[in-house]
């Protein structure tokens, strides 16, 4: 990159030297003072060349990244002759914040956003699904241990009704989500996903001269719980594409009763003989996936799948597995809500935090010690974001390692076979929906990542100079 020719042109776009009042470098952003903001050409400062975003707030905030800034900065302030400000001290948080941002909109892009969206689905349903999935945990460990005794007691079962009906009905709201998220009403997902709940009551699964009702192509009997989630995903998107369609063509006087019914009755038919088989092949797929990797590779699957998770995350891929968890904790699905998937993601939060042991154990660099002072605690208790985007990510090396370094605590957690009833925490507080009995099996691979991360770090990811260049001296 050419500091100079940037910082010139940026100059011209910002309305010229004599529109900009101060200029000073945090630890991505060009931060510049403007005297009249109509001058500036922001679209224009966005296509510049190593510009990866702009924030306007009291000044222009230019997001070069780490490293990057500082060399533009030193050019920016030749050409405006302004003394370098030092821009004030950022918390670990917003730093982690903002070098989030910056890789958000570094990979930005269409996969990405559909991924997003796939996860937004579940995201409102986490409470939920964290909430049922430990019921039904601490329900079957009690059922176990008693023997059924409170099977009669009424207040025992309304609690163990509430975990079943999650799981029962995460069809419908799956839908219901998925018809929004997508633009469409989400009352017509929802009818949508209830193709995907087995009920007696449902006309399709009636009985007629003792006899099933069998579906074309396949000339078998309709089972709703074939396509599970991921059918009633597909319907709800599917849904939410035909209505918009359709609305667009209807005359307004009809558009309210004749589109929904449309809808209903075309897609209905689709997502019967089309979508559900669909999302049954699928669901099979993936499960036979999983159980390669984990039951095949056992220890190398464990390793791979730690090692490579914090990348998926760096690159927005990651939202990918969101349905995925849902399906692992369904009481009714493959692995009777045992998610074995998650354990062995959790440890890459460790080969971070063991990353950051031997970083600030290492560095000389005190700004650096005070980001990890500030990250470590939170990253044991399953917060990691602040030290992979404030430390590890930007000095790529230690990201690296630390990622190396995880693998061995997946590597153990799938040898322990380790499983989860619940999902939505990490780190520490994992221990509260690991299977009841695994909680030391769960330390032991917790503190395998630790220790992988450190030691890998130690050896081959600690760069002084790197560090001093991202964080200054």
């Amino acid at each position: 990159m050419n500091f100079k020719a940037i910082s010139e042109e940026l100059v011209t776009l910002l309305g010229g030297k004599e529109n900009i009042t101060s200029n000073a470098a945090c630890m991505t952003r060009l931060r510049v003072g403007i005297k009249d903001l109509s001058k500036v050409d922001i679209e224009g400062v966005k296509k510049l060349e190593g510009v990866l975003g702009v924030v306007e707030s009291d000044t222009i905030q230019i997001v070069f990244g780490p490293g990057k800034v500082n060399k533009v900065l030193d050019e920016f302030s030749k050409i405006t002759g302004l003394l370098k400000g030092q821009a004030s001290e950022e918390s670990v948080t917003d730093l982690a914040k903002e070098n989030k941002e910056v890789q958000k909109a570094k990979y930005d892009k269409p996969v990405q956003r559909f991924l997003k969206k796939i996860a937004n689905i579940f995201v409102v349903l986490l409470p939920g699904i964290i909430a049922a999935g430990l019921i039904n945990g601490i329900c079957n460990v009690i059922n176990v241990s008693t023997q059924g005794s409170l099977a009669g007691v009424w207040w025992y079962q309304c609690i163990r009704t509430m975990g079943w009906a999650m799981f029962a009905y995460l069809p419908i709201l799956v839908g219901f989500n998925a018809a929004k998220e997508f633009g469409g009403s989400g009352v017509l997902g929802a009818i949508a996903g209830a193709l995907s709940i087995a009920n007696p009551a449902m006309p399709l699964l009636a009985t007629i001269n003792d006899a099933q009702i069998n579906l074309p192509l396949t000339n078998a009997p309709f089972n709703p719980a074939n396509g599970g989630l991921l059918a009633a995903l597909i319907a709800g998107v599917f849904f939410a594409f035909l209505e918009k369609k359709i609305r667009k063509h209807m005359p307004d006087l009809i558009d309210t009763f004749i589109s929904p019914l449309l809808v209903l009755i075309l897609g209905g038919i689709i997502v019967l003989i089309v979508i559900q088989p669909l999302g049954a092949g699928l669901t099979k797929a993936i499960f036979a996936i999983l159980s390669f990797v984990y039951e095949k590779m056992g220890f190398i699957g464990g390793y791979i799948l730690s090692a490579g998770f914090l990348p998926l995350v760096a690159v927005g891929l990651h939202q990918a597995l969101t349905p995925i968890h849902a399906m692992l904790n369904d009481p009714a699905g493959a692995t009777q809500g045992i998610n074995y998937l998650l354990p062995i993601l959790m440890m890459a939060g460790g080969g971070q935090v063991g990353a950051g042991f031997a970083l600030y154990r290492k560095t000389k660099n005190q700004k650096l010690k005070r980001y990890i002072r500030d990250s470590i605690p939170v990253g044991i208790l399953g917060i990691g974001e602040p030290m992979m985007y404030a430390v590890t990510l930007p000095l790529g090396k230690p990201f690296i390692t630390a990622c190396i370094g995880a693998g061995f605590g997946g590597a153990i957690a799938a040898l322990l076979h380790l499983g989860t009833v619940s999902q939505g925490v990490s780190g520490l507080f994992g221990l509260l929906i690991v299977q009841p009995g695994q909680q030391i099996g769960y330390i032991i691979a917790m503190v395998a990542a630790y220790i992988g991360g450190y030691v890998v770090t130690h050896f081959f990811g600690v760069d002084e100079d790197r560090i001093n260049e991202v964080y200054g001296k």
